[in-house]
């Protein structure tokens, strides 16, 4: 299906007609605005939109799709998503690689010792984690997908307390991704892999909704420490497409700060009990001499 012409039907379903000034019909069967109503008030042609909609025009002005954003009300991130879609028609696919992060990226990850912190791919990959960010998944947190984790485990399931929400914010991402990355096989593979085996995503996915996150609530129910409500700040990184530091935080004083303090602590006390059977050895043998 064409990405922008499904972008456009969407949009489009979600407009309330009394919003752009079109009286409300009790025998109205549409959802949202009609596609003459759009062209319209976009000032094109109805044939014209029609064709957009189906997938059949050619790349459209500048300004058709500043019209367009404007009548189905589109916010900053959706307009920015209508028209990388409209550009895309023509020119090489950008296809996208999670490269290697640098010593440098990862010398920063472990100076923050006190809340979890993680490096994140465009496709929702965890390339590098600190020690806290591995003792919230209670695993080693490297080469972990959280889309696959959050839609496809129980434990997924079981970790994140505002799970719907995640799923919405995951689906929304992707979409993102999707458009920026349209020759991304690995993204592409990962996406046709949720759809298949889960049918909350394949359900968001159809809305075509977009979003980007760049701070707010996390909240886990951990295993270990119980219920984690923590702060999450998203850093893009300049030099590297969709690649992001994010590191949450809970304030001092509160039940969420006193629990990432006990699972740092669980983590140390872990790290201590591996250690502590090497170190014995050489006395264990002294003994059975």
């Amino acid at each position: 299906m064409d990405d922008l012409a499904d972008f456009l039907r969407t949009r489009r379903a979600r407009v309330r007609p009394e919003s752009v000034g079109i009286r409300p019909d009790s025998r109205r069967r549409v959802t949202g605005l009609r596609r003459e109503e759009v062209a319209h008030l976009s000032g094109v042609s109805v044939d014209y939109y029609v064709r957009l909609e189906q997938g059949r025009a050619r790349q459209p002005s500048v300004q058709v799709l500043d019209a367009l954003a404007r009548v189905l009300g589109l916010d900053d991130v959706e307009r920015e998503h209508l028209h990388r879609l409209a550009r895309r028609v023509v020119g090489e696919p950008r296809r996208a690689t999670s490269a290697r992060p640098r010593p440098e990226l990862l010398r920063v990850l472990e100076l923050i010792t006190d809340t979890p912190a993680f490096l994140i791919d465009h496709r929702l990959t965890v390339l590098a984690a600190n020690r806290l960010g591995d003792m919230i998944y209670s695993r080693p947190a490297e080469g972990l997908n959280i889309a696959r984790h959050l839609f496809l485990t129980e434990e997924g399931r079981a970790l994140f307390a505002d799970w719907e929400n995640c799923t919405l914010d995951v689906v929304g991402h992707l979409r993102l991704a999707a458009g920026r990355c349209p020759g991304d096989r690995e993204l592409a593979a990962l996406i046709g892999e949720l759809a298949m085996h889960s049918e909350r995503f394949r359900q968001l996915w159809a809305r075509a909704d977009v979003r980007t996150r760049t701070h707010g609530r996390k909240a886990y129910h951990h295993p270990a420490v119980g219920h984690l409500e923590l702060h999450q700040e998203n850093f893009a990184l300049p030099d590297v497409t969709g690649t992001e530091l994010i590191i949450q935080s809970a304030a001092p004083g509160t039940a969420a700060h006193d629990n990432l303090r006990l699972l740092a602590s669980l983590g140390a006390t872990t790290t201590e009990a591996r250690k502590d059977p090497v170190a014995d050895r050489p006395e264990q043998a002294a003994d059975g001499a």
